[in-house]
């Protein structure tokens, strides 16, 4: 750690007559850098050079997440103790002193003491970041997005003319012919391939013509897979808005990035497997939706056909005129029945009618009259029923069966 007090003071601006020369900068920068003193440095060899002869070791050291390395040079003795089988691609950890030199303006790494990382210490820190990663919310299901049922264009990430490139571009074309893909080929081991992986990310996810994106890698050693595992890669699939699959390895390998992804394929071939449907399974469930519906269609019209045969046969719909005929039988019948009863009751009304006309007839006054009577009214029309009724030389009017005569009343002398 540097001190404050260590730290030198800022440089004061000056005048663009009095700028200060190359070497009192690089002096002052180099006096800066030798005041940090050592420190322990963790990152992935990207390239080591042993020099026949030479005592010293040049090794570009990289950090997996970000595109930055450094050079660290070291004694053959020192890396020989520490990491005599180092290559290209390991994880290490060294103890280093920056030093800068004036002369060249170039800052390297001086180291007394390099460890190789071994697989179960970087699996440990993969569990470590797994746990971490879990805790923000990476792996949260809810978040995984459905994969689209029939993309338009499929984006591949995967090492160039490898086998996982083959198995899924060959197996997807076998199971949907016309599916398309934009293939991009990045390193999938060492030093690059974090970078190089995210860029292809950002390159498909930006593709407003990529559906789903699938990231492939066939078998290798845990070491070589070690990329897949990055946080830099995790993140950077969490921020995709395209759909991802994830197809490192076998079905008995995980990576984090598998946590991330929205789905995560055992193999490359189960990828290619997952993204586009088989186009003769899908052949046999429309023939199989067809037989369906055609078999249902026919049990409804055959349904249908007994329901209509079952109202026809009906004797309403059978022999509608019987009805009819049933109908107009009643009707006739009533109506018969009716002029019956009206004959009979005017029979009896016109029977009754003559017998009270013979009645009427018989105590008619006018049979009265018939029978030599006769009916005498005074002029004002009253019956004379008695002779004290009338007076001497009084008009009276004599009704006859056979007409009316006038007559006065005389007297007994």
């Amino acid at each position: 750690m540097v001190r404050a007090a260590d730290r030198v003071a800022p440089v004061s601006e000056s005048s663009p007559e009095q700028p200060w020369p190359v070497r009192v900068v690089s002096q002052k920068i180099s006096a800066w850098i030798g005041k940090l003193g050592w420190v322990w440095i963790d990152g992935q060899v990207a390239q080591i050079t042993r020099r026949p002869g030479a005592g010293t070791v040049f090794i570009t050291l990289r950090d997996p997440s970000a595109d930055l390395s450094l050079t660290i040079t070291t004694n053959r003795d020192v890396l020989d103790r520490g990491a005599p089988e180092l290559e290209s691609g390991a994880r290490i950890v060294a103890r280093a002193k920056p030093d800068f030199f004036p002369g060249r303006g170039t800052l390297s790494l001086r180291a007394d003491e390099i460890r190789q990382v071994g697989i179960g210490e970087l699996l440990a820190r993969i569990e470590k970041l797994r746990k971490l990663l879990n805790a923000e919310g990476l792996f949260d299901r809810s978040r995984k997005r459905r994969l689209p049922f029939l993309p338009h264009r499929v984006g591949l990430i995967t090492g160039r003319a490898s086998a996982a490139e083959r198995d899924v571009l060959q197996n997807a074309k076998r199971r949907w012919p016309s599916v398309e893909f934009r293939v991009i080929n990045v390193a999938v081991q060492g030093a690059q391939a974090v970078p190089e992986m995210i860029n292809a990310l950002r390159v498909l996810d930006a593709d407003e013509g990529v559906d789903v994106i699938i990231l492939a890698r066939g078998g290798g050693s845990a070491e070589d897979r070690l990329p897949f595992s990055d946080e830099g890669l995790c993140r950077a699939v969490f921020g995709c808005r395209t759909p991802v699959i994830s197809a490192i390895g076998h079905e008995t390998d995980t990576h984090l990035v598998d946590y991330v992804a929205d789905y995560h394929a055992s193999t490359p071939t189960d990828a290619a497997k997952r993204v586009v449907p088989d186009l003769r399974d899908e052949w046999r469930l429309i023939d199989t939706a067809r037989g369906r519906l055609r078999r249902t269609m026919h049990h409804l019209i055959e349904r249908e056909q007994h329901r209509l045969d079952g109202m026809r046969s009906r004797p309403a719909l059978a022999k509608p005129h019987a009805v009819l005929d049933g109908l107009a039988a009643d009707t006739s019948a009533l109506r018969d029945r009716a002029e019956r009863i009206l004959r009979h009751r005017l029979d009896r009304a016109d029977d009754g009618l003559t017998h009270t006309t013979a009645r009427l007839r018989a105590l008619s006054p006018r049979a009265t009259l018939e029978r030599g009577y006769a009916i005498v009214q005074r002029a004002d029309g009253a019956v004379v029923r008695s002779p004290e009724e009338v007076a001497e030389g009084e008009t009276l009017r004599v009704r006859l069966a056979g007409g009316e005569l006038t007559a006065k009343v005389a007297s007994d002398d």
